[in-house]
């Protein structure tokens, strides 16, 4: 077995249990979310129905990223190598999402909701234990280089359309899925603010990853092409 077979190998078994953690993670939340248990639960107490609380579930920036991450990393245990348009898209989302998701998380949400048993499990994989094996993936695994300027534009349609998303939905029922986009409490003018700043932070977390795309090229094994080379060969 040749050492770049023995790196894909790995890369693959390292894609499928990072798939398999968040697909753990988001079903068995989607299960707790359904029983009512410790999760989106009224303010007064009370226990909205189960179809407005799947969609509340769905609602929320963590469970969309998660689910990019499953798709991309499900994805990646087939073909190490992926490469197309529409996937280098999507792959960049799952990044992006599950990195910015781990940031805010750990830094302005953890502790807002006291979580107990099966629902802070769930909360560790989908919150520490997924975005930091999707990330570290990458870094180890690449694929690289995925990652132009147009990959960069194209990715930010996503968050894009889940502000303006946000924003609707909670006019409507108003309720929001986080405490500094919630405009009940806030206003409009500090939850705009505040979604541009995710907008901006999104920004900026693609253009670190766009570098080190780059900057972080795979070298290539004996028997393979140069860097240069594989950089002029399409992906």
């Amino acid at each position: 077995m040749t050492i770049r077979s023995r790196l894909d190998r790995i890369a693959s078994v390292w894609h499928l249990v990072t798939a398999v953690v968040v697909v753990v993670g988001l079903t068995w939340q989607v299960v707790l979310v359904i029983q009512g248990v410790n999760v989106l639960v009224e303010p007064s107490g009370q226990l909205p129905a189960v179809s407005t609380r799947i969609i509340r579930f769905l609602s929320f920036f963590t469970v969309q990223s998660n689910i990019l991450v499953a798709i991309t990393s499900a994805a990646l245990v087939i073909h190490t190598d992926r490469a197309g348009r529409l996937w280098r898209v999507l792959r960049l989302d799952a990044l992006l999402g599950i990195t910015v998701t781990g940031v805010i998380y750990s830094s302005l949400l953890r502790g807002v909701v006291e979580l107990h048993g099966a629902a802070a499990v769930t909360n560790a994989l989908l919150h520490y234990v997924g975005p930091l094996m999707a990330v570290l993936g990458w870094f180890l695994f690449g694929p690289r280089p995925r990652i132009e300027e147009n990959t960069l534009m194209l990715s930010l349609i996503w968050p894009g359309l889940y502000v303006g998303y946000t924003f609707a939905h909670g006019a409507i029922k108003h309720w929001y899925p986080y405490p500094f986009i919630d405009v009940n409490t806030h206003g409009y003018l500090t939850v705009i603010r505040n979604g541009a700043g995710l907008i901006v932070l999104l920004v900026g977390v693609g253009a670190l990853f766009m570098y080190l795309d780059h900057r972080m090229l795979q070298a290539p094994l004996p028997g393979q092409t140069s860097t240069t080379e594989s950089l002029k060969r399409p992906h």
